[in-house]
């Protein structure tokens, strides 16, 4: 604060001296102002033709329109991986993002997600799953397989190696454990 006073007095100071010494008011009256053209200084009215009005009016709400639909509207496409061999598996493929973006398998079995990378970019040059502790580089127009066993139901998510893409993996309960589960004795009582 008091450092700020300092300067600001500093510059008032310097202000003045610079205007004593050059012999020039710091202000001067409006009538003391060189005249000039007042037909130049004024802004003056373009007349548009009312369909070029309306097509700007149009196209904005289109692309309003278009920022809507996708940002709240658009869902991102679900893909089941298929078992063959005890294995799920799925191809992902990584251009401009993951597609798909939201992959459904089955808890406690092996997964391989292909990742096929077409994107050149640098951000996309690496895949992260955090909660399965996996970090793989994806060259270049070549098929990466990714494989981890999920042993618990859940959405974890994947992403590009610098956060900006992401997607998700929902596990899903296996079917086995859902129709063997043990009844609660409340639920046996209630049923009685």
């Amino acid at each position: 604060m008091k450092y700020r006073k300092f300067t600001l007095t500093s510059l008032a100071s310097l202000g003045v001296l610079l205007a004593l010494a050059t012999g020039t008011p710091a202000q001067m009256a409006h009538e003391e102002m060189p005249s000039t053209n007042a037909e130049h200084d004024q802004f003056q009215r373009i007349e548009q033709p009312l369909w070029s009005k309306a097509a700007v009016t149009g196209a904005g709400l289109s692309l309003i329109g278009l920022e809507l639909w996708w940002f709240l509207l658009s869902k991102p496409k679900s893909r089941k991986a298929t078992a063959s061999g005890g294995i799920q598996e799925i191809m992902v493929t990584v251009d401009g993002g993951y597609e798909p973006s939201q992959i459904v398998v089955q808890a406690g079995q092996p997964v391989r997600l292909n990742f096929y990378r077409k994107d050149p970019s640098s951000c996309l040059e690496e895949v992260r799953f955090p909660d399965f502790r996996i970090a793989q580089d994806l060259p270049i127009n070549q098929t990466t397989p990714i494989e981890f066993t999920p042993s618990q139901p859940g959405r974890y998510e994947f992403t590009c190696g610098m956060n900006m893409f992401r997607g998700t993996i929902e596990v899903r309960p296996e079917t086995a454990s859902l129709n063997s589960q043990p009844v609660s004795q409340s639920a046996e009582l209630n049923r009685a």
